[in-house]
């Protein structure tokens, strides 16, 4: 029992239990803070995107308002048109197409302006989000496989 052998097993056996308890605690604390930066990403990703389907939302608003406000010209030309026709059977013809062209102008315009911001806030909210995931250290080969993914998600979510 007062082996110098007993007394080293015993020392050993208190110096890596005392280890043991101050590294478990540091593993730990590292763990746990990792993950609760992985979880604020997480959320901060679902925030972006709650805010991407806001504005598209908002766009798609506008362009049914600008549908509406469309059919209402048409209608408006289409009255006009009916109150002319007595008056001059050419010019009111002449007008109403060009009228109608101008609110077709028109609609495709918004349309193609509507998705461009869509398409760029889109573009702009993709490229911050892999910043900040490429800033934070993430593997070049999950990176790329991130990148593909949301490049192959991109049309999915703008239509």
């Amino acid at each position: 029992m007062n082996t110098p052998e007993m007394w080293v097993a015993i020392a050993f056996i208190i110096f890596a239990a005392l280890v043991w308890k101050k590294a478990s605690g540091a593993i730990t604390g590292l763990l746990d803070a990792r993950a609760e930066k992985i979880r604020a990403e997480l959320d901060e990703a679902q925030r972006l995107r709650e805010d991407a389907q806001a504005l598209l939302a908002n766009y798609q608003r506008r362009q049914r308002d600008a549908l509406k406000e469309a059919e209402a010209i048409i209608a408006h030309a289409r009255e006009e048109a009916d109150r002319l026709r007595s008056q001059a059977g050419t010019d009111l013809e002449a007008s109403l197409k060009r009228r109608e062209a101008q609110a077709m102008d028109r609609i495709a315009q918004a349309e193609a302006g509507a998705l461009a911001e869509v398409r760029n806030l889109t573009v702009d909210i993709a490229m911050d989000a892999s910043r900040r995931i490429l800033e934070t250290g993430i593997q070049p080969a999950q990176a790329d496989k991130l990148i593909e993914q949301s490049i192959a998600e991109l049309p999915k979510h703008l239509h």
